[in-house]
C-alpha cells in the first residue's frame, strides 16, 4: 500500500482521528490516550500501531513509559491531493455561480 492510502486508511477511523486531535496538544501515554475511549488499553494500542504504520505518530521511550507524538508530516500529501481537488471544485462553484446570476436576470 502506497503513504497515502496508508494515511487515509488511518484516517478513516473516528478514535484514530481523535487520536490524533488530542497528539496535536501534545505527547501522550497511551493510558492518557486511553481514557476518553470506552475502549480497552489493548484496542487503542491497535489503532497507535495503524496510526505508527501511516508515519502519522512517533513512540519515544523514556524511562518506563513510551510516550506518542504526532508526526504530520505525512499529512502534507493529504492536503496536497486535496488542493488538486479544491481547485476542481472551485471551478464548478464558480460556473454554478455566473448559472444563477443568468437565471436571476431572466426571472
Amino acid at each position: 500500500m502506497d503513504r497515502l492510502s496508508e494515511v487515509f486508511s488511518a484516517l478513516a477511523d473516528p478514535t484514530r482521528r481523535a487520536i490524533l486531535a488530542r497528539l496535536a496538544e501534545g505527547e501522550a501515554t497511551v493510558n492518557e490516550l486511553a481514557e476518553p475511549f470506552p475502549i480497552s488499553l489493548q484496542a487503542v494500542s491497535k489503532h497507535l500501531k495503524v496510526l505508527e504504520r501511516a508515519g502519522l505518530i512517533t513512540r519515544g521511550i523514556h524511562a518506563q513509559w513510551r510516550p506518542c507524538r504526532l508526526d504530520a508530516a505525512p499529512l502534507r500529501g493529504v492536503a496536497e491531493w486535496v488542493t488538486e481537488y479544491r481547485r476542481f471544485w472551485e471551478e464548478r462553484y464558480d460556473e454554478l455561480g455566473t448559472y444563477l446570476t443568468k437565471i436571476q436576470k431572466e426571472n
